[in-house]
């Protein structure tokens, strides 16, 4: 077990020391609809959206924004999201792929938020921490594909609605390149488990869990992205709104377009 742990170990830094270079990025773009885990976050209206990403052998950091809009319930107009975490890889293996890990942390932020400003938030702080751990894998057996599944987890969730699990499966499968496009087919499959006592509410009623799930085309155009969504959720009634759906409207299916820019 120690000889596969130091294997393991090597197989890190190897990878840490061929991306010893620190690198900056900027991303900017925007969407028809800014979708959070199968809930409009801007009221189904657009939303500007960019972020600076800084990147060192293993570590990562970065910070990411977007407009949005929850209808004074509470009230808010910004989102800003810190991030951080180290993504160490190994393999290739006999059996497997590259396989990159990712173990993070998030603080979701809504600078200039009125928490007391409805009756469903209750004064309550927007604000939010979460942990994450999760791998992606690029497959051995099928060409382009890649898969991975991400654990997030926040002490006490949006609304002081307490602990919140959210699990999530991802896949991305690349299409051949047609000039100087390159498609490729990506969707993803989450649960998110709360707690009813501790005020998580899925749609009002006593329902502390729901699943969403999308997926849709990514078109790369050597620095710009193009993406056509599908998004839907299991959020089947709301009564008496909700700490994650205030009205069905806002967490049922939906086809929604982005577009962004990645720089240098």
């Amino acid at each position: 077990m120690r000889a596969l742990l130091a294997g393991v170990a090597c197989l890190a830094l190897s990878g840490a020391a061929l991306a010893d270079s620190p690198s900056f990025s900027v991303t900017v773009g925007g969407t028809s609809d800014y979708v959070f885990r199968g809930v409009t976050q801007t009221f189904e209206d657009p939303a500007a959206q960019g972020s600076i990403d800084f990147a060192y052998g293993l570590f990562y950091a970065g910070a990411w924004a977007s407009n949005v809009d929850f209808n004074d319930a509470p009230s808010a107009t910004a989102e800003v999201d810190l991030y951080a975490g180290i993504k160490p890889t190994i393999g290739p293996g006999p059996l497997w792929g590259p396989v990159t890990f990712d173990f993070g942390v998030i603080y979701y932020a809504y600078p200039g938020a009125d928490d007391g400003a409805n009756f469903i938030s209750g004064g309550k702080q927007l604000d939010y921490v979460e942990l994450k751990a999760g791998y992606s894998m690029v497959s051995p057996w099928i060409k382009g594909l890649t898969s991975g599944t991400t654990l997030y987890w926040s002490p006490d969730y949006s609304l002081e609605t307490g602990d919140v699990f959210t699990v999530e499966s991802a896949a991305s499968y690349a299409l051949p390149q047609v000039g100087a496009f390159s498609p490729s087919i990506t969707g993803a499959y989450g649960t998110v488990y709360g707690d009813v006592t501790e005020g998580f509410s899925v749609g009002g009623d006593n329902e502390d869990e729901y699943s969403y799930w999308n997926v849709g085309l990514a078109v790369a155009i050597e620095k710009f992205t193009l993406d056509f969504r599908y998004w839907d959720s299991d959020i089947d009634v709301v009564t008496n709104g909700g700490s994650v759906c205030v009205d069905q409207g806002l967490c049922d299916e939906r086809f929604v377009f982005s577009a962004k820019v990645t720089l240098p």
